[in-house]
């Protein structure tokens, strides 16, 4: 992760990092890809669904998952509720189908709130 992170932070420039090995591709061989498994990541799903459904979804979505995180990092919650409480949220939420950006903000505010509630 911290070449992402550097590549996040510096971005559009890339910086050279001694620390981080280069990738040589003539050692790789060959790479093999797999379906995800929804069961074992279940946040993929949501965010997979919430992304087709449009709208203000992946708003909604946003908002409940930093809070949820928020509150895992709190010790608030068990990891393992993190997608209960996305999933709860996307149930419950109101779509706008063509959002203004206050729509947007709307639907990531109440995503926020509607999980801070189930904690209070």
């Amino acid at each position: 992760m911290r070449f992402p992170i550097q590549y996040a932070l510096t971005h559009p420039d890339r910086l050279w990092n001694p620390t981080l090995p280069k990738l040589d591709w003539s050692q790789i061989g060959s790479l093999k890809f797999e379906l995800p498994d929804y069961e074992v990541f279940p946040c993929l799903r949501l965010a997979i669904e919430a992304g087709k459904r449009g709208g203000t979804y992946p708003a909604a979505l946003c908002g409940a998952d930093e809070t949820a995180v928020d509150l895992f990092l709190k010790n608030k919650i068990r990891f393992n509720e993190i997608a209960r409480f996305i999933e709860k949220v996307l149930e419950k939420h109101q779509n706008t189908d063509h959002p203004k950006l206050e729509d947007i903000l709307a639907a990531d505010e109440w995503a926020r709130a509607e999980v801070s509630q189930w904690i209070s």
